[in-house]
């Protein structure tokens, strides 16, 4: 779904262009507390002209921000088509929310919206028809935080216009899609005071929360090593008429070439080894193979429906993308990308320490204890028993009666509406999103010059050093009630 418009598309390749496609591109993290370069590492004469080498300084520390108590979060909704409306209907499960506006450039999409939540007595005010109907949602004085979940490209823009009109912002991932959006909305959020979190709903999947619990408590030991994954064969989504408005998904696979969805299974790993929270991301390098799959969809399509023949002789991703991070304390991690082949789903979930190891892929879980084995199902089962996470003992059935990938959807949602009932810092601050979307273009550059490794911005500027780890286990708050 997305406001889509042929000049906002050209402006945002410009960019991407402009951020990621050049060579030289690159960040060096030293400025810590007082600013952080965004220029490279690399020779001057490899840099760009365009690009913005004026360092960063953080003018306000969004990690463990807790803004003011809201006993009722009033909420607009903006982009209704595949994960908009599963945010909206969590909300009206959960107290103290009120659906204000929902918004979709599809009449049709907007309205089934404000009926459903209708028949359970919300009101919402409908906005539609219109490529920029979303500011008037953010325009309104009555809504505290925005959902987006429009296509890519329209996620920052949202998001910074929300921001600045005194709105906290809730993005489906990923947050961004160049390192210029990523330091805009680090930027802003530092000077509005507004949450800006991306909606990463694997951090509360079952498995990756138990996981983390495990961590904190010394289980596995020091962490020395993660893995993730977004395997997923959206080949034929991609290519349907009615999957994504104008086609927008198959548009961003065509003409770019790296992980284009790192956050799934970049974000548990990143919290297992509190990144941003006394580590950070330091250097990457990227590869892609060769596209098996979608080039030949194109054709086989076309051959039939002339509607496909501009998807033909195009250059889309490589069905396979690696990514290997190596981060300042020493950790590595490895992250994959498959969208288009026909690979078995996988978010691998790998946690390896100097004590145990966790495999969430392929399923069932399974977990060491520092031995060459496996342990036994039954043995599983205790460790499960032992350090199942406060917030799954709080919720986790209820979540999974509400659904939304196994529950963790309404897991994600609660505890946003919890944190800000509570006043509560939330589990995910501007520096996540902006870190496990930048992976990304930064993707798109290693690949496109020879693997190449390339430094990882610290959009922290330093305060990784000093901030405390994410809460998530409910140490404060968890008294808002479900209504199911």
């Amino acid at each position: 779904m997305g406001f889509l418009t042929a000049d906002f598309m050209k402006s945002n390749r410009r960019r991407f262009l402009q951020w990621a496609g050049l060579s030289g591109l690159g960040l060096a993290s030293n400025g810590l507390f007082t600013g952080v370069s965004r220029a490279s590492h690399l020779s001057a004469d490899a840099m760009p002209d365009i690009l913005d080498d004026k360092p960063h300084v953080q003018v306000f520390n969004m990690s463990g921000y807790s803004a003011p108590k809201l006993e009722t979060v009033r909420l607009g909704f903006i982009g209704l088509g595949q994960r908009g409306p599963t945010h909206m209907m969590n909300m009206t499960k959960i107290e103290g929310t009120d659906i204000k506006a929902v918004c979709d450039i599809r009449a049709e999409y907007a309205e089934r919206a404000k009926s459903r939540v209708a028949k359970l007595g919300f009101t919402p005010e409908v906005y539609s028809g219109d490529s920029e109907a979303w500011k008037k949602v953010c325009d309104r004085n009555d809504i505290d935080a925005i959902y987006i979940a429009t296509h890519w490209a329209l996620h920052t823009p949202i998001a910074l216009y929300a921001m600045e009109h005194d709105k906290h912002v809730f993005i489906e991932v990923p947050a961004a899609l160049t390192l210029d959006e990523c330091w805009q909305l680090v930027e802003t959020s530092e000077r509005t005071k507004k949450h800006c979190m991306m909606l990463e709903n694997c951090c509360y999947g079952f498995t990756e929360l138990l996981t983390l619990n495990m961590a904190r408590q010394g289980f596995f030991g020091e962490i020395i090593h993660g893995e993730g994954a977004y395997n997923h064969n959206l080949l034929h989504l991609n290519f349907d008429k009615e999957g994504y408005w104008e086609m927008w998904r198959l548009k961003e696979n065509a003409g770019r070439n790296g992980n284009l969805y790192p956050t799934h299974g970049l974000g548990p790993i990143c919290q297992v080894m509190s990144i941003n929270r006394g580590d950070k991301l330091d250097y990457m390098i990227s590869m892609s193979g060769n596209d098996y799959s979608m080039g030949a969809k194109a054709e086989e399509l076309a051959a039939t429906d002339d509607f496909f023949k501009p998807y033909v002789g195009k250059k889309y991703r490589g069905n396979v993308n690696v990514t290997s991070i190596r981060t300042h304390n020493g950790r590595t991690i490895m992250i994959q990308h498959d969208v288009s082949s026909p690979n078995v789903y996988s978010r691998i979930d790998k946690v390896v320490g100097t004590k145990g190891t966790a495999l969430q892929y392929p399923l069932p879980a399974r977990i060491s204890n520092g031995g060459e084995d496996w342990l036994t199902p039954k043995e599983v089962e205790a460790l499960e028993a032992k350090y199942q996470p406060p917030i799954v003992k709080r919720i986790g059935e209820l979540a999974k009666q509400v659904g939304g990938h196994g529950g963790m959807d309404f897991l994600l949602d609660w505890r946003i509406v919890d944190c800000l009932r509570n006043g509560i810092p939330l589990d995910q601050d501007v520096y996540d999103a902006a870190l496990w979307s930048c992976i990304s273009p930064l993707s798109e550059w290693s690949v496109a010059n020879h693997s190449n490794s390339i430094d990882i911005p610290d959009f922290t500027c330093g305060s990784w050093i000093t901030n405390a780890p994410v809460d998530i286990m409910l140490e404060k708050g968890g008294n808002t009630k479900i209504k199911i």
